[in-house]
């Protein structure tokens, strides 16, 4: 498992963060996109060396790196003061980041941050990546991109998918049960960015690649967030669900490719007429 979790990971710092940061904004953290896979170099490097200083070093510079992206979020909101569902989305888009390095830091360390197995530690590191940064800023492309006879749905995506992501996080603090709760929440949003992808998005893209990679990413979502659900109703109610290895190998590879991967890919080729209107 912890392979293929090091692989996700590192496809996300140094794919999917900057590829999503150059769709937010001709501004700050467009710039930052393009320093960002040599910022994210040490976090990744970091993840296939053995536990101990020199590891807990090269995180804590990626760990550097994610809070300037974070102070992105503070400072866009003064500009824009707004509010708007789709905004919330990329703010939450913008510190996630710094809540996986801090976890990564704390991990690399051997340190049980807040009580938490290294494992766990270790699982929070490509989630607040992908559910936290990654589905947040789609979720936010596709409220504002959508049209309006599709508002309701499109602000219930928007906040919804940076709900679901805060409730899981403060369900680790809690229980189970409250962990199942945000990753019911988590799953309706995803499910609703789906829809709207595959109704409202992919009949609006020009080109078959990025209709099929359109297709892809929501279809991926109906199978990856049922198998979220399942994994934390079982560990809610006991029921018999995958094992963390089989849900790496299946929702986070799929999560990673299918959604994150395909949809950065199928957004930079839809081109200016619906990506002048992302927030």
């Amino acid at each position: 498992m912890t392979v293929l979790v090091n692989l996700i990971v590192t496809l996300g710092m140094l794919g999917i963060v900057p590829a999503g940061l150059r769709l937010i904004d001709p501004v700050g953290p467009h710039r930052i996109a393009r320093l960002w896979p040599f910022l994210a170099v040490p976090g990744a490097v970091c993840l296939w060396l053995p536990r101990g200083a020199l590891a807990t070093v090269l995180a804590g510079l990626y760990a550097a790196a994610t809070l300037v992206l974070a102070a992105q979020a503070p400072a866009r909101l003064l500009r824009t003061r707004s509010l708007a569902p789709a905004e919330i989305a990329v703010l939450t888009a913008l510190v996630a980041p710094s809540v996986a390095a801090t976890a990564l830091v704390a991990e690399r360390g051997g340190h049980r941050l807040f009580g938490f197995d290294l494992d766990i530690l270790a699982l929070t590191v490509p989630h607040f990546h992908f559910a936290g940064f990654a589905s947040a800023l789609v979720a936010g492309l596709v409220c504002r991109a959508a049209p309006s006879s599709a508002g309701g749905l499109s602000r219930a995506a928007a906040y919804s998918v940076p709900a679901g992501t805060l409730l899981v996080l403060l369900g680790y603090f809690v229980d189970d049960w409250a962990e199942l709760v945000g990753a019911a929440v988590l799953t309706g949003g995803m499910w609703a960015v789906a829809v709207l992808t595959w109704r409202e998005i992919r009949p609006r893209a020009r080109g078959r690649v990025t209709g099929a990679l359109l297709s892809t990413s929501a279809a991926v979502l109906v199978a990856t967030m049922l198998l979220a659900l399942w994994w934390a109703l079982g560990e809610a109610t006991g029921i018999t669900h995958p094992t963390l290895t089989w849900m790496a190998a299946t929702h986070g590879l799929g999560n990673a490719l299918g959604f994150a991967l395909c949809s950065m890919l199928a957004w930079h080729r839809l081109g200016p007429d619906l990506t002048e209107k992302t927030p």
